[in-house]
Formats: structure tokens, sequence, C-alpha cells
């Protein structure tokens, strides 16, 4: 059986390079593009250290993420993980939380889209909604059709993000002003970068996706953490170049202002229309990329969720084309209904406690389970306690409807899971 499984996953269609783009990607796709004003409004001109820390928390995440899913052999994330320890009841209740989380990031990309395109069409707040309405209508129909996940076109969108955006930083870091990263705006203390982070996390969570296709890998337990911790690595000095490179351009109070934009303003500063018409180009790609590909590996996480009895079974059928077409349906409705009603700051920020909050619980189930680096676990769960702390006083403090009604969900979860499941259909 060991043997088997081994061959076929020397068999498997993701060799070292695709996986190392897919990890890149899924963290680059989207996330700069709505954090950056976000951190610069909350950090100042630490913005790049807010960067920083968020990514030494992501980093030992991404670590124990890889170790624990060759040592398990399975896909599923912190949800297989759990399961493997018999503490099924608390994979439940956390898979939910975490399909939360997507939803809250499909949101969070969809809103990125329709404000990118808008702005550089001169559109007001309505194009602004038919657009991230519309991108998430389309992306929830091509999943149902099984033409969703195309890791060609995902790849080729990638690397065309990916050299916009370092290009724009490279300029901006060649014509560097500090002065512009406190420009228009009262400077910050150093501890401000804390709330940064705290903020921002939602910009690193998309390197988790790959644990979900491990059947697909090709010799994970040797390609899976070193592309996974190097893709991680590139990420984070890609933030960080960007945050410093795209402030100096445009000021750090235009990047508040217009923080749903600011990408955008940097490339006009830096290239005139040419460069908002590539800026424009990279985040619809990039957004697109980020949306569809965490739709279709949450759709498939829910159908392997409810295969154990943790959802309703409806989430586990599956339509003509092979596609789990309950939670394609439902998940990007859910997030195509917050797209237009939530603001970028709020959902930037919830959508990072759910997701400190999961990669907390990683961290501490490799230190339980995993026998050789356990500071490593150490370091993520210390740095992810103290941003958390710092991320819900900002909550409660700026967005307490919103906090007050992610714990409710919580508490619902954890707590109302069982009756819920009591009374629904399920295969558990």
């Amino acid at each position: 059986m060991a043997d088997h499984q081994e061959s076929e996953q020397e068999e498997g269609s993701i060799g070292p390079v695709t996986l190392w783009c897919l990890v890149a990607g899924g963290m680059v796709g989207g996330g700069i593009y709505t954090a950056l004003g976000v951190v610069v409004a909350l950090a100042g001109q630490w913005a790049g250290l807010s960067f920083l820390l968020a990514g030494l928390i992501a980093l030992p995440s991404a670590y124990n993420y890889c170790r624990l899913t060759n040592r398990f052999e399975k896909s599923g994330g912190a949800f297989q993980f759990l399961e493997e320890m018999d503490h099924e009841g608390l994979a439940g209740s956390l898979s939910w939380i975490l399909l939360l989380g997507y939803v809250l990031t499909i949101a969070l990309y969809a809103f990125a889209f329709g404000h990118y395109l808008a702005f550089a069409f001169h559109g007001g707040s309505t194009l602004t909604r038919v657009l991230a309405l519309g991108v998430t209508a389309a992306l929830i129909v091509l999943n149902l059709l099984g033409v969703g996940k195309m890791k060609s076109i995902e790849i080729v969108s990638v690397v065309g993000n990916l050299l916009v955006l370092l290009s724009l930083a490279a300029y901006g870091l060649a014509h560097f002003d500090q002065s512009a990263l406190v420009s228009g705006i009262e400077p910050q203390p150093l501890w401000a970068a804390l709330i940064g982070a705290a903020s921002i996390f939602v910009s690193y969570e998309g390197f988790q996706l790959v644990t979900y296709e491990y059947d697909q890998l090709k010799k994970p337990g040797k390609n899976l953490t070193p592309m996974v911790v190097s893709g991680t690595i590139f990420v984070i000095l890609t933030y960080i170049a960007v945050a410093l490179g795209a402030t100096s351009l445009a000021g750090a109070l235009t990047i508040i202002e217009k923080k749903q934009v600011a990408l955008s303003l940097a490339a006009f500063k830096a290239w005139g229309q040419p460069g908002l018409v590539a800026l424009t180009a990279a985040a619809g790609m990039a957004t697109l990329a980020a949306i569809n590909s965490t739709l279709f590996s949450s759709a498939n996480l829910a159908a392997r969720i409810a295969g154990d009895g943790e959802l309703p079974a409806l989430f586990e059928k599956r339509n003509g084309s092979d596609v789990p077409w309950a939670g394609v349906i439902i998940l990007g409705t859910l997030a195509g209904i917050l797209s237009v009603t939530g603001s970028l700051s709020v959902l930037v920020e919830t959508a990072s406690l759910a997701f400190l909050f999961t990669f907390g619980v990683v961290n501490l189930i490799a230190h339980r389970v995993l026998e050789t680096r356990r500071w490593v676990s150490v370091v993520g769960l210390s740095l992810g306690g103290l941003i958390g702390v710092f991320l819900f006083l900002r909550l409660l403090l700026s967005a307490t409807f919103a906090l007050a009604g992610f714990i409710a969900l919580c508490i619902l979860i954890f707590v109302g899971r069982p009756y819920i499941l009591k009374r629904v259909k399920t295969d558990g």
C-alpha cells in the first residue's frame, strides 16, 4: 500500500516549479492589493515592518503545515490533523471557522477586483458592485462547469502579476523618498507595526491551499516543505519591497485615502497611464486567480469535511463535472454578498482573525505531535498570540459590530454545530 501510494505521488501532476508558483500566487494573488492602504493607515512609516512581522508568523505556520501534511500523508490541512489526533469534534468546529475565513477572503478579493477595474474605467460605486458580484458569479459558473481550476492559466497569471509588482517595487525603491512614508500623516510609534501586522495577516493565508492537493503533488516528502517555505520567504520580501516602493511613489496620505486602489495610484505616479493599465491588468489577473483558487479549494475542502459527517451531506454531492456544487454555490454566494456590503478594513481584519486562530491551532498541534524543531511552533504561537491580542483590541475599538458578529458565529459553531448536524442529513 505504501509503495503504491508513493508511486502515485511520484506521478502527481504538480511538480516543484508549479507548486512554488501556486504557493506564491495563492498569497500574492490579491493580498497586497487590498492590504497596503489598511496597513499604512495603522502603522504609518512602519508598514514594511508590519508585513515582516506578519510573515514571521506565517513562516513557522507554513513549515508546520508541510511537516504535518507529510507526517499524515493526507490532504485536508488543519481539519485532517485534528482528525488524525482523534479530535473529530474540534476538527469539525475549526473547519467551519476556516471556511468562514475563506468566504471572507473570497469577498475581499472580489472587493479588490471591483474597485481596481472600476477605478481604471472611471466608474463609481455602482460599477464597483456590479464587477464584484459579476466576477464572483462568473467563477461560480466556471467551477460548476468543471473548468475552474486550470493550473497553466493560474501560473501565467502569477508570473504576470509578480512581474508588474516587482517592477513597481524596484522603481519605487530606486526613487526612494523616506519623507513620503509619512507624507500628510502623523508619524507612528514603532509599536504601531504590531497593529498593522495583526490587521493584514490574511495576506499570507494562501499557502495552505496547496496542502489540500497533497494527492496531486510529485514527491511531496521531498518537494512540499522547501517549495512552500521558499515561496513564503519570497512573498514576505515582495510585500516589504512593494510597501516601501509604492508608498514612496504615491505618499502615505494618498495610499490611505485611496486604499481600495492604492497600487494603481502608485503605478500611475511611476509610469503614467501605461502604468495604470499594467497595474489594473495585474490586479485583475491576480484577484481572478485568487478568487478561483480559493473557491475551488474551499468547496473541495467542504466536501471532504462533509464526507466525515462534520458538514451537511449536501456539501459532498457532486454534479456531472465531478464538482461539489453546493459548496461552490453557497460559499461563492455568501462571498459575493459580503464583497458589496462589507468595508475593506473590516473584511481584511476579520479574515485575519480567523486565520490567526487557525494557524495558532496548527502550531499547537505541531508542538504536540512533532518530535523535532518544536521551537518553530513556539515562535509561531508566541508571535501569533501577541498579534492576535492586538487585532482583537483593534476590532473591539474600531469594528465592534463586526467583532461581535464574528464571536457570535464562533460560539454558534462550537456550541450549536452538533445540534445543527443532528437535524440535517450527514454522512457521519
